[in-house]
């Protein structure tokens, strides 16, 4: 019989994650453009790259893209979180395929000895075989919303920390204006020079791994 917790998993994995990915950050807004920092000339050699530095962090007008399947793909959160995820439903699956194998034992032991049975005997069978199937559909749509809830909160989990990396590496970068490239989403094209993917997931991997 099919299995519908792994469909909800095939689904979880393949195309959920990024679509949440994106729509999470295209509705914040986008942040106000920082004020303008005033330039102090300093002539002095000592201090250049300390101004270096200064000017690099005030340029407002940075702007970058990331994509959003590259980043979750090699996030190290995110292969954990699914790998954490993936054992729970194997779990689920198993209780899941148990609970059809019980109904299609009771179905058959039913079918070898109903010729044995009276009229009211097959009818009060049939209405317990009746019974079971119901419960046993109560108990696997159960089992598909239990791991519907794992899914969004491992999301949720693995994308605020996403969040909150990007934005401290946006602000340490002086980036005005960071988006996020995913299948189907608003930008359909992008400089390869203001593809700062790889650049952000060493950052994130970078943080995650001192966590």
């Amino acid at each position: 019989m099919n299995n519908p917790l792994r469909l909800v998993i095939d689904a979880v994995l393949v195309i959920a994650v990024a679509v949440l990915f994106y729509l999470h950050f295209a509705s914040k807004p986008t942040a106000a453009p920082a004020a303008p920092v005033r330039k102090v000339a300093i002539s002095t050699d000592s201090t250049s790259q300390a101004t270096s530095a200064l000017e690099a962090v005030a340029d407002t007008d940075k702007v970058a893209y990331v994509e959003s399947e590259k980043l979750l793909d090699g996030y190290q959160a995110m292969k954990d979180a699914r790998k954490a995820f993936e054992a729970k439903v194997k779990k689920w699956s198993a209780q899941n395929d148990a609970i059809g194998r019980q109904f299609q034992s009771a179905v058959q032991k039913y079918q070898q000895t109903a010729g044995a049975l009276t009229q009211e005997q097959r009818a009060a069978t049939e209405q317990q075989l009746e019974m079971q199937r119901i419960k046993g559909g109560q108990e696997q749509q159960k089992l598909q919303q239990q791991a519907a809830e794992e899914e969004a909160r491992m999301t949720k989990q693995v994308l605020d920390r996403v969040d909150k990396q990007v934005e401290a590496y946006g602000k340490a970068n002086g980036y005005r204006l960071i988006l996020i490239s995913a299948p189907g989403g608003a930008i359909a094209y992008g400089r390869k020079d203001i593809d700062i993917t790889k650049e952000v997931l060493a950052d994130l991997n970078a943080a995650y791994k001192k966590k």
